[in-house]
């Protein structure tokens, strides 16, 4: 269609350049670029006939992007050491070829490599629970040694536990918002990890801040990369349930991990297994779905438990003992809010929920206490604890 781009200094080809500043005009979505590009065969030609397009539709004063903003996005872009990827051309993903919206341009940094190999997608809650945590780690651990890159959105959660246990094997980031906009903040340690082994994608420009309607659009981008999608925790409504009608909208596989009635995280789940999901166990539950060679199960290595802080001594004055300052109230409502939101009605070691709170023993063994006398959390024999409200 048109001829393959080149990156030169801080500046991009003509053509590039073109392809850019055509998808960034102001009401050019995804279907209209790739309209306006069937309808006159090249970007250049494209932009020459927008403004006219636009007075025949009622727009007044229409004005393309300006070449100047254009111009600045690619020398960001060069500067970040991005990729910019045109539909069809290139490293652009194969898998987003047959996608009615596919995104005109993808900023990648990182391996681009990683596109051309199958991936599975996994998806999931923001408030996980320590067992879906655990379960995304353990998916994302057995899925790369079967071969398959992970894909996922960065979020916190789920998407953060699947990234970083698959860092070594191969992990796919798709970022709602500018690839240089680090969000959630909490990530950004795993952020700069996944650009330096892995790759991030994103479709919009750079210093965009994400907002609310960034993730349904970059939703479909993690289903349209995918072979198929697995669910780990979802709500009733959520962007996860979103991602998994993207994926069979694209006729890809759509896989959940079933959960337990009464936890509102496993609802949406819940709800794709009835309407035909693939029920998922385990990574040899998708690896035999997607019709691949079974492999001897991978378990992620235990993380270490945190050594339990030494009791701060009491303040001693005028040869008395004087007991220690009382945790502030806001604190101790911080981590039994904490401590709530990785548990679930279905128990969990007690130990593995130390590993994901982070926080040693001697701390929040209180903290369990006021819970179960409050009435919040049960405990189970063999060291488990479940929430009860």
């Amino acid at each position: 269609m048109v001829s393959v781009m080149r990156q030169r200094g801080d500046d991009l080809a003509g053509c590039a350049l073109d392809w850019l500043q055509l998808a960034r005009s102001r009401r050019v979505g995804p279907a209209t670029f790739h309209r306006l590009m069937r309808e006159h065969g090249a970007a250049g030609a494209a932009l020459a006939a927008l403004p006219e397009i636009a007075a025949a539709a009622g727009v007044t004063n229409y004005e393309i992007c300006p070449i100047g903003v254009v111009r600045a996005e690619a020398a960001r872009g060069a500067k970040l050491g991005a990729k910019l990827l045109l539909w069809g051309q290139g490293a652009y993903p194969a898998a987003l070829m047959d996608m009615p919206d596919a995104p005109p341009i993808l900023w990648a940094l990182g391996d681009v490599d990683l596109l051309s190999r199958p991936a599975v997608a996994l998806v999931g809650a923001r408030n996980a629970s320590s067992l879906g945590l655990r379960m995304a780690k353990t998916l994302a651990v057995g899925l790369g040694a079967s071969g398959q890159v992970v894909v996922s959105g960065l979020a916190r959660g789920i998407d953060a536990a699947a990234h970083e246990a698959a860092l070594s094997a191969g992990t796919i980031a798709v970022q709602a918002g500018g690839l240089d906009v680090i969000y959630p903040e909490e990530n950004a340690k795993l952020t700069e990890l996944i650009g330096a082994q892995g790759l991030r994608l994103s479709e919009h420009p750079f210093g965009l801040q994400p907002q609310a309607r960034h993730f349904p659009q970059r939703n479909r981008i993690v289903a349209g990369l995918a072979r198929a999608v697995v669910v780990v925790e979802a709500a009733a409504k959520s962007g996860s349930l979103i991602t998994a009608r993207d994926a069979a909208d694209l006729g890809r596989d759509v896989l959940a991990v079933p959960g337990h009635p009464f936890d509102a995280r496993a609802a949406g789940c819940n709800m794709l297994i009835r309407d035909g999901a693939t029920l998922v166990r385990s990574s040899a539950d998708v690896i035999e779905a997607l019709g691949l060679p079974a492999i001897a199960q991978a378990e992620p290595k235990p993380e270490p438990k945190p050594a339990p802080k030494p009791a701060p001594k009491p303040a001693v004055a005028s040869g008395a003992a004087v007991a220690p300052t009382p945790r502030p109230l806001r604190e101790a409502h911080a981590l039994h809010a904490q401590i709530l939101s990785r548990l679930g009605p279905s128990p969990v070691a007690e130990d593995q929920l130390l590993r994901d709170v982070g926080i040693a023993g001697a701390q929040i063994g209180p903290a369990l206490l006021a819970l179960e006398l409050d009435g919040q959390i049960q405990r189970h024999a063999g060291g488990l604890i479940s929430r009860l409200n």
